[in-house]
């Protein structure tokens, strides 16, 4: 599924409050992600 950089899916950090998009590495998970980081997953 090709898409835009444009319209990839975004979500908000519950940690930190930051926008992130979707990566090819999620593509299999993204409803479980939930942090933009480890970083934030771990705080």
């Amino acid at each position: 599924m090709k898409r835009k950089k444009g319209r990839l899916p975004k979500k908000n950090c519950p940690t930190c409050g930051l926008e992130f998009t979707w990566r090819k590495k999620w593509r299999n998970n993204w409803e479980n992600v939930k942090y933009c980081s480890k970083r934030c997953s771990r705080n």
